[in-house]
């Protein structure tokens, strides 16, 4: 979620990391209306100079998609978010080889399968809102709630709006920023329990629990 930063725009492209195959990547972006257009213009300016290449070469920005079925399901959604009225603002399409152009869609709508599934791959939505709690509900409504980026330049704002935020982890001004020591998981369906730390420890124990009556068995008892 970007609430009102357009510098935010450039640290957004960034969300292709892994062709977007990371259950992290933030890949529904909520703009403040009033930088809308500045933040779209930034994010396409960043996101077209990313460089799709063999990942082992140190120049390369985005790697390839992990398997042809991914590339196909990646595409298929992308197809049918456009054909649903959505409109690709750059990429929306296959590359040579196992790579799928890095894409930014607008003019989705809530209830649309491009919002509310997890593609994994290069894609990203951008949703605009006018006010805190608009945004709050529309990053609150889907079945899942693992991570969320909250880009802004109000200490309070960050705090109220992280504070609401059903994630497992809320970046403030930063992003994939982990100490293995803090608890790490999911909200709703994006998992159950947590790691890291002591957190961990009843996560992965078997624990038994052994009840004894005071007195032993007896008549009284039955």
């Amino acid at each position: 979620a970007g609430l009102g930063a357009p510098g935010a725009g450039p640290a957004a492209s960034r969300a292709g990391r892994n062709a977007g195959q990371v259950c992290l990547a933030g890949t529904r972006l909520l703009v403040e209306e009033p930088v809308a257009e500045e933040f779209t213009r930034r994010f396409v300016e960043k996101a077209t100079a990313l460089r799709q290449g063999d990942p082992r070469d140190e120049s390369t920005d985005i790697g390839p998609t992990i398997h042809p079925r991914q590339l196909e399901k990646i595409d298929g959604f992308v197809r049918r978010a456009v054909a649903a009225g959505a409109r690709a603002v750059i990429g929306g399409h296959r590359k040579d080889g196992q790579y799928y152009a890095p894409t930014l869609l607008t003019g989705v709508t809530q209830d649309s399968e491009i919002v509310q599934e997890e593609v994994f791959g290069p894609v990203l939505t951008l949703q605009t809102f006018t006010g805190e709690d608009e945004a709050v509900r529309l990053a609150n409504d889907t079945r899942f709630g693992l991570a969320a980026t909250v880009a802004t330049g109000d200490r309070e704002r960050a705090e109220r709006v992280s504070a609401q935020l059903v994630a497992g982890t809320v970046w403030v001004n930063c992003f994939f920023v982990r100490d293995l020591q803090a608890p790490f998981g999911g909200s709703r369906q994006s998992g159950v329990g947590r790691e890291g730390g002591t957190w961990s420890f009843d996560f992965y124990c078997d624990l038994k629990n052994t009840v004894t009556a005071p007195n032993g068995w007896s008549q009284d008892h039955g």
